[in-house]
């Protein structure tokens, strides 16, 4: 049987973010089932993120900044909210990909070197 929803991974980080940043942040939100990775368009061809992807074998899902700013995420970074107009850019990323009616899963969390934010989401499949 297939699922009913997606399960989306979004991330934000800063432009000298690694690989091992990225996979660090999600490796701590405890995913599964991740089917789509999501971060602000600007960052969406960085290429840590692009080649988590391709460890992972998944999607990569630029979203525009108006989108960020129409979430409200349950954290509240100050940096966040300065930089893009959003509480949490892993939280609004994950949401806005994961669709309408999507819902976090796991909150944003920091990886180690502080470079980058993960947080999950799930929305219905479309």
């Amino acid at each position: 049987m297939e699922r009913c929803e997606m399960i989306v991974a979004g991330f934000g980080f800063r432009r000298t973010a690694t690989v091992a940043s990225l996979r660090a942040a999600l490796t701590a939100t405890a995913p599964k089932g991740v089917e789509m990775l999501a971060a602000p368009v600007d960052k969406a061809f960085a290429e840590c993120l692009q080649t988590l992807a391709r460890e992972m074998s998944l999607p990569v899902q630029p979203v525009q900044d108006e989108a960020l700013q129409a979430v409200e995420t349950t954290t509240l970074s100050e940096v966040s909210q300065s930089h893009r107009g959003t509480g949490s850019v892993a939280e609004a990323c994950a949401l806005v990909a994961a669709g309408p009616q999507a819902e976090l899963l796991t909150t944003r969390q920091v990886s180690p070197d502080r470079m980058a934010t993960c947080a999950i989401a799930k929305g219905p499949r479309v």
